[in-house]
């Protein structure tokens, strides 16, 4: 496992002086092996490598996920970035528990840095609902009860990616996406529809193509695609716009969408129809209800979509996919898809395309300590 998390040896575990008798905070380092490499424009991924946060206060024991990687890929942040951040600046804001709300107008001072700001407020949700004693779907506000579930499939070989929709169709998944990048968007595309027939299908390009690739985009309007994710920068907005006024395929957001600010703008600009809502990129679930609530104002489709997180992560993309106010299936498939065995002892499991979030107080998972153990690299005490 050695190397997974750049300068942290697979041997060391550091504990650090509680500063506080009430509180403790640890933060576990994993490595956990996925089944398939998950490939998309950015590359091939072998493993999830992550960090899960393990908060202890007044009796309750809280839990979040990181949803940072080892290279700085889809985001800036990396995950050794946003621990640098979270042990030197974050951690100490969390001391008496706050509101989620509260911790994030206490960090305002940190500028950028969402994601290792949404691993700690995101804990934060799930303690409060736990404290409360209610589960976090129905803490978070008006719930539908239960999230729709798509499905997304990186790219592989022809007959590869024909077998993995076709699988998915049968499954019941309510959507299919499929990663494309420059070069093949059309030979991948007519090879799913192929396979799928008319079938709900959407491609998520991963920033893989400038507003000079009109033409190959435009290329995609003949498959009757739900939307085409993120084709532009990870931070454009008007270019978005521009080709939004080009081509038919409706355009949803993925990595330009990091505060309801952004989203106001996207909408106002007409850069988009629809919003991938992702709680670790935006800096957590208090961000991402205000999106949420600003699109659904606006007629903008929202969805809730997911980074390879385990059952700790994922639970929290279970309960806001959950929301009165997410209109479109999301990346939210059970955590079999991804790993042979979880972190956690009552994975998701999906019926008839519909996951039902967990009925326990807060996210509601189950870790197996065992599991967790075989795959943490290494652990520091933080509080």
């Amino acid at each position: 496992m050695v190397g997974f998390f750049l300068s942290w040896p697979a041997e060391k575990i550091t504990f650090r002086p509680k500063l506080w008798l009430y509180m403790e905070l640890i933060c576990h380092r994993i490595s956990i092996p996925l089944k398939t490499p998950f490939v998309t424009s950015f590359g091939a991924q072998d493993y999830r490598t992550a960090m899960i946060f393990e908060m202890k206060h007044n009796g309750i024991t809280a839990f979040s996920e990181a949803v940072t990687d080892k290279e700085p890929f889809y985001s800036y942040e990396d995950n050794t970035t946003a621990f640098h951040i979270i042990e030197a600046y974050l951690a100490e804001q969390i001391k008496d528990a706050p509101t989620p709300e509260k911790f994030i107008d206490r960090v305002k001072f940190v500028k950028g840095h969402l994601m290792a700001k949404a691993a700690l407020e995101m804990l934060l949700w799930d303690y409060h609902a736990k404290e409360e004693g209610i589960p976090l779907y129905r803490y978070i506000g008006p719930t539908n009860g239960k999230a729709q579930v798509g499905i997304s499939i990186g790219m592989a070989g022809p007959d590869e990616m024909k077998k993995q929709t076709s699988n998915a169709v049968e499954m019941g998944y309510k959507r299919i996406k499929v990663k494309i990048k420059k070069g093949r968007e059309d030979e991948i595309v007519k090879n799913v529809r192929s396979a799928i027939g008319d079938f709900p299908l959407s491609v998520d390009a991963n920033t893989d193509f400038s507003l000079e690739d009109t033409e190959a985009l435009k290329v995609l309007d003949k498959y009757n695609l739900v939307y085409m994710e993120q084709p532009l920068d990870h931070d454009d907005v008007m270019d978005h716009a521009e080709l939004a006024r080009r081509i038919n395929t409706p355009i949803c957001l993925d990595e330009s969408i990091i505060s309801r600010d952004r989203a106001r703008k996207a909408i106002s600009s007409r850069a988009c129809t629809v919003i991938n809502i992702k709680p670790g990129r935006v800096s957590g679930f208090t961000e991402s209800l205000a999106i949420a609530k600003l699109a659904r104002e606006h007629g903008i489709h929202t969805w809730v979509g997911g980074m390879l997180e385990t059952g700790v992560g994922r639970a929290f993309n279970v309960a806001l996919a959950s929301s009165s106010f997410i209109d479109y299936p999301g990346d939210t498939s059970p955590n079999e898809k991804y790993f042979e065995k979880d972190i956690v002892k009552n994975p998701f499991k999906m019926e008839n395309g519909f996951i039902t979030p967990n009925e326990g107080p807060g996210i509601g998972v189950e870790i197996d300590r065992e599991r967790l153990e075989k795959v943490t690299i290494d652990r520091v005490r933080l509080l």
